[in-house]
């Protein structure tokens, strides 16, 4: 159990000391000034006992720290970021977290009886503790039992999602390469932030465009005359970067709000909800009911089309498919519904007379569509984002400056331009050139060895089965033990009582993380990680913009008895005689020095850098700004010789591949589907009347930083997720701001903390998603006590196409909540046993 005394001096530690001066708004400049001269104190030396000012950079954009009595008391933004998030403000409460794993531990029943324990008793948190060798020895002892057993079908390696930031510390490079010299395993493919997307845009566009960029803010601002924030809000979601945060879009979301101002840009928001970004624009907004955006798509095409106010020359030129996609936009198809503004408005809320409106606004001028990640976590998810392509190609403004389309100008600063420097490489994550590993078999006993992510838990639910995945068939495998690394597979995973039923077929877990989150407690063995707080390393700053290099100085050394990844796999590949490949020969300052001094090599004289040991004294190197662009530029200028990365080299409209699939939740063009449940009078909306938004969250990167107390209480209500709700349904059913509350559905349930706010409209709900899963017990159907959303959500693929993940298509219903109120299990160390 935590330590009590220790937990309350933790925390008033982490209280009094954080004076990080990180203002509460990114939209207002910091004080360059106040920060700590360059270099002060900094320490170029890779110990972390010198007291002083020490440079680090994170998700959350990059800061300095002031050490003293080997303690993190003080954080400061980089004097560089203009608009520090307060997400900053966290950081002492990430690191002096009393939910740290302090020591390896096993969970009970799994080291008495091994592979063959009762796991309906995992999460009941009973765990022991043992020894680094011990939980080594036993992590290896399975990965040969299970190779030699199962083969490379039996184990499964868990990873994607945002790992700590730092080229050489990233964590799934190093399991990944340290099991693969061990053996072959089951991988996965896509992700859960943007997995329909992904999958359906290169079909559409060529690429992906989830992780493309965009064109330049600069452009933006000077060309478009209507920007349309499509489910988008850039504010609340650029506050977090894939790599260390510039927070360098704000400075041009400034100059946006000025222009709306003096009338030059007209901005509207497309959304349910009055989004962080709306609010602070002070731009329009349009509501539409939720889950109907392709219906409201539809109305406005079909406007467009019937005014002739499309670019019928642009479609000729640059796009394939329209003619097969007019019937269904006519009604002249097999469903014999024209999709007029009429038919739509019956649908997504929004009056046929506005939908004739926005048509003819995107027409008239140059209109820049900037949509959201979210739209496309939806049952049908590919369809928002195809049909939002449509839009765009019939607008004709697809590769000039300040139009066409964009999927994620709310991302790591996209649309800043990239300075052209090359960044620091990686750890490597396969194995060496010639090697093999120690199990070389390649034998998955017809199985597949790579699954679509979100269908990881249907594998152990029904082994076997065969999916329909991209145009391929894929046999979920049997897999017996699973691998995570800085994974929380029980914050990204939908529908948790389906987990633990699920988890059950698992004969061992092991989780490597630095904090007990859900997925820990979920586990058979434990194995303590540090933050990356307490080691040293290197690390791009801005992931789209390269705009420098930091340097990560370990400030502290690594808590309790916790170890790098790299220790720790190193030490798991010493057991059978691999540690010296796995390292090269290496330790982590030379391979910090390594990957600074190839990427000065790389960079030259274009981009001069300074010697290592000046670098890492100055703790960055910065470069000049970029210059804009435009997406797809190119391709307009010449289609040609520029094609598109789609089969046919043009914009696709009708996909002739998507339709040779004969799916029926995703066909060769886009179309309007109904979902499963849907408020608003659709399916499931009697009983259960509210959708349920589970978005990106305000103030964490989505699990990381929910156990930094001070952080959490800033947004915690009576210690539980705040769930947003509007005043109407809140009076509805009497509820007050502050009030305990129940929300259910069939698949689970959850107290939560009321937070009434006007930015919601009547049947709209909002539980941000990242926030910890604490169920009063192992037992499937348990209270979750602190306001998982994915308690609630289900667990069912977008459709055969992309696999992907339906998380906002879910329906809850909410009441006061009036029973005796159970104690936050989410946070905190587990129950430590001694075995009889």
């Amino acid at each position: 159990m935590i330590n009590n005394s220790r937990r309350t001096f933790l925390k008033g530690l982490t209280l009094a000391s954080m004076t990080a001066l990180i203002g509460p708004s990114l939209l207002s400049i910091g004080d360059a000034a106040a920060a700590p001269a360059a270099g002060a104190g900094a320490g170029a030396g890779a110990g972390a006992n010198n007291d002083g000012w020490k440079m680090a950079g994170s998700h959350w954009g990059a800061f300095r720290a002031r050490i003293a009595g080997g303690k993190v008391v003080e954080v400061r933004a980089f004097e560089h970021d203009k608009h520090p998030t307060e997400m900053l403000n966290g950081i002492i409460g990430l690191i002096y977290s009393p939910s740290r794993i302090r020591y390896p531990m096993v969970r009970l029943d799994w080291l008495k009886n091994r592979h063959r324990s009762n796991t309906a008793e995992r999460g009941d948190n009973r765990f022991v503790r043992v020894t680094w060798d011990e939980a080594l020895d036993l992590v290896y002892g399975e990965m040969e039992r299970v190779q030699q057993t199962y083969g490379p079908s039996g184990l499964h390696t868990g990873l994607v999602g945002w790992r700590q930031t730092g080229q050489f510390h990233t964590c799934g490079n190093h399991m990944l390469r340290a099991v693969g010299m061990h053996g072959h395993t089951v991988t996965t493919a896509g992700d859960y932030s943007t997995g329909a997307g992904q999958v359906i845009m290169p079909y559409v566009l060529g690429s992906t465009e989830v992780y493309s960029q965009g064109t330049s803010w600069e452009l933006i601002l000077k060309h478009s005359k209507n920007i349309i924030f499509w489910a988008s809000d850039p504010v609340k979601n650029l506050q977090v970067g894939w790599n260390c945060e510039t927070h360098e879009s704000y400075a041009y979301i400034e100059q946006l709000k000025g222009k709306i101002a003096r009338k030059e840009i007209r901005v509207i928001s497309i959304d349910p909800v009055r989004s962080k970004t709306q609010n602070y624009l002070a731009c329009e907004k349009q509501y539409v009911n939720p889950m109907t955006d392709v219906a409201l798509m539809l109305g406005i095409a079909h406007t467009l089309y019937s005014e002739k106010l499309y670019n019928k020359q642009f479609l000729d030129s640059y796009a394939l498919g329209f003619e097969q996609f007019l019937p269904y936009l006519l009604g002249t198809a097999a469903d014999k519904t024209a999709k007029t503004p009429e038919w739509a408005a019956a649908i997504c809320g929004v009056p046929a007379a506005r939908i004739r409106e926005l048509a003819r606004l995107m027409a008239k001028e140059r209109t820049q569509l900037i949509f959201g990640w979210a739209i496309q976590r939806q049952q049908h998810g590919e369809q928002p984002y195809w049909m939002g392509a449509v839009l765009a190609a019939m607008l004709g403004q697809i590769g000039l400056p300040g139009g066409g389309i964009s999927y994620a100008h709310h991302y790591s600063s996209i649309g800043v331009p990239a300075s052209g420097a090359a960044m620091p490489g990686a750890f490597p994550l396969n194995l060496d050139a010639g090697k093999k590993p120690k199990y070389p078999s390649t034998d998955y006993k017809g199985y597949s060895a790579v699954i679509p992510c979100a269908r990881a838990i249907d594998a152990l639910l029904e082994p076997g089965k065969v999916i329909d995945y991209n145009g391929s068939k894929v046999k979920l495998p049997p897999y017996k033990m699973a691998i995570y690394c800085g994974s929380n597979q029980w914050h990204r995973q939908q529908d948790r009582n389906k987990m633990k039923k699920a988890f059950r077929a698992l004969e061992t877990v092991v989780s490597v993380d630095y904090t007990w989150t859900a997925t820990c407690r979920f586990a058979d063995i434990v194995l303590p990680a540090c933050t990356q707080f307490e080691r040293n390393d290197i690390d791009a700053y801005g992931s789209y913009s390269n705009r420098g290099v930091i340097a990560m100085h370990k400030l502290v050394d690594p808590l309790f008895h916790s170890r790098p990844d790299f220790e720790i796999f190193r030490e798991l590949t010493r057991r059978f005689g691999r540690d010296k490949e796995y390292s090269r020969g290496m330790e982590e300052m030379e391979w910090v020095q390594q990957l600074y001094e190839q990427c000065r090599k790389e960079n030259g004289s274009k981009f001069p850098m300074p010697a290592f040991a000046e670098f890492w004294q100055k703790g960055y190197v910065l470069f000049p700004k970029g210059k804009p662009s435009t997406r797809h530029a190119d391709f307009r200028e010449d289609a040609e010789i520029n094609a598109l990365g789609t089969p046919s080299g043009f914009i696709e409209i009708y996909s002739r591949k998507i339709a040779n699939y004969k799916y029926p939740d995703c066909p060769g063009h886009p179309v309007w589907l109904e979902k499963n449940e849907r408020s608003h009078g659709g399916p499931k909306s009697e009983r259960y009347p509210l959708w349920m938004q589970s978005v990106h969250p305000d103030k964490r990167l989505h699990s990381q930083m929910c156990d930094s107390e001070p952080l959490r209480a800033t947004y915690a209500i009576q210690g539980r997720e705040p769930l947003f709700i509007s005043p109407q349904d809140a009076k509805k059913r009497g509820i007050r701001h502050g009030d305990l509350l129940r929300v259910f559905n069939d698949r689970g349930q959850a107290l939560v903390g009321a937070h009434v706010s006007a930015d919601f409209p009547p049947g709209v709900v909002r539980l941000q998603e990242g926030a910890w899963y604490g169920p009063t017990g192992p037992e499937i159907g348990a209270l979750d006590t602190y306001g998982d959303p994915n308690t609630l959500t289900q667990d069912i693929g977008t459709s055969r196409l992309a696999q992907a993940i339906s998380a906002n298509t879910c329906l809850v219903q909410v009441e006061k909540y009036t029973g005796k109120v159970p104690a936050v299990t989410a946070f905190g160390g587990p129950k430590e046993v001694k075995p009889k």
